[in-house]
């Protein structure tokens, strides 16, 4: 099992990994890292969660077909009147 480390939060909510940490994951300052919560259970990890990566990747193919938020939504919108009585 990995080690336990207690962390402290600081001004604003600011938290410093140990530099171990930092040093074994090669840990950047301005890196990203994704943040689960789990019902109170924090995950933290420095690699992008798998839903991240795909909503970026639809994101983009979106973009290159020329759609946005706002052509989809009226979209939807045009589909729901069809619908309604």
């Amino acid at each position: 099992m990995s080690d336990v480390m207690t962390l402290r939060l600081a001004q604003r909510g600011v938290v410093t990994l140990p530099k171990s940490l930092r040093d074994t994951y090669d840990l950047r300052e301005g890196d990203s890292l994704t943040l689960l919560d789990l019902s109170g259970v924090f995950v933290l990890t420095p690699r992008r969660l798998e839903v991240d990566r795909l909503a970026d990747r639809i994101r983009e193919r979106l973009a290159e077909e020329g759609e946005t938020l706002e052509s989809m939504l009226l979209a939807l919108r045009e589909e729901r009147e069809r619908y309604e009585p």
